[in-house]
């Protein structure tokens, strides 16, 4: 008897071990295909515009619809799209996750309206978030085609990922934090900040550099809104064109536009490369700092 159970267990045993070794290479595979699908589209990128890159290319505007010339100016739209997206999107976002996080249960009805309401807006397409802008910034607001309308329509995009993502953060950190923060005569703002917060960072640092991304990479909503002139700009009030619409005019409405596009496309993918490396490298050095303290 006693020598069957160990039989049977042993089988038992060999099964587990089959099977996390199953997912395991599983895993591995994913991230083989994905890294290669990367690697791949940087190579035809680097193979198609590598040789159209150089440093004027950076700094010069464009010339002859963008043919020759360069991105200067479109750069500079790009980052300031962006900014006023992450500077109007980041205080709304975050403290909205907060409050369903820390002071709106899940099975209340505020909290069901609001999760729901934001599970809309991640689904609506960015080419309805552009006529919206249209409408709204710059018609009805009077902002016109402008770098302004351009990243507050983009921050209206950006709100459920940042929200989502803060939520999801602080939603995973352990409930003993709270309880221990309680046992300690802690009030709930100094628990959030000292105890809540530090922990949920690497959920909020994601979440950030999602919407980076997505910013930055954005094309439709921008058509309507930020527009397509390719001068430098003056104000947040001046019209700007970002670098994905650039890389979609010169692709899709120029002739001979093609080397230009893939060394547009690949200036892209590398000041993408650049932010998320920079604030995963931030974020790892505030960690280890915050460790070394405690």
């Amino acid at each position: 008897m006693l020598e069957k159970t160990v039989r049977k267990s042993t089988r038992h045993s060999s099964r587990h071990v089959l099977r996390d070794q199953l997912l395991r290479w599983m895993v591995y595979a994913t991230v083989a295909v994905i890294s290669l699908v990367f690697l791949w589209i940087l190579f035809d990128l680097v193979r198609g515009g590598a040789t159209h890159l150089s440093w004027r290319f950076l700094v010069e505007p464009p010339r002859d619809a963008g043919r020759a010339g360069g991105i200067g100016p479109i750069l500079v739209s790009t980052l300031l799209i962006v900014l006023v997206a992450l500077v109007s999107a980041l205080p709304l976002g975050w403290s909205t996750a907060i409050l369903l996080s820390e002071f709106v249960p899940v099975a209340s009805r505020p909290g069901q309206v609001i999760r729901f309401s934001l599970q809309v807006l991640a689904s609506i397409p960015s080419i309805v978030f552009g006529l919206f802008g249209n409408a709204f910034f710059s018609i009805y607001l009077g902002m016109g085609f402008s770098i302004l309308s351009g990243g507050l329509t983009l921050a209206c995009m950006l709100l459920p990922i940042l929200v989502s993502t803060a939520e999801a953060g602080l939603r995973s950190v352990p409930e003993h934090y709270r309880l221990s923060g309680a046992a300690l005569g802690l009030s709930r703002a100094a628990v959030l900040f000292h105890l809540l917060l530090p922990a949920a960072i690497p959920a909020w640092v994601a979440g950030l550099l999602l919407g980076i991304g997505r910013a930055a990479a954005e094309t439709a909503a921008l058509l309507f809104t930020s527009g397509y002139v390719d001068r430098m700009p003056e104000s947040l009030l001046d019209s700007g064109r970002a670098l994905a619409l650039h890389i979609f005019d010169l692709s899709m409405n120029v002739p001979g536009g093609d080397a230009p596009a893939y060394a547009s496309a690949l200036v892209l993918v590398m000041l993408l490369l650049l932010i998320n490396t920079s604030a995963l490298l931030l974020m790892q050095r505030w960690q280890r700092k915050r460790i070394e303290s405690t």
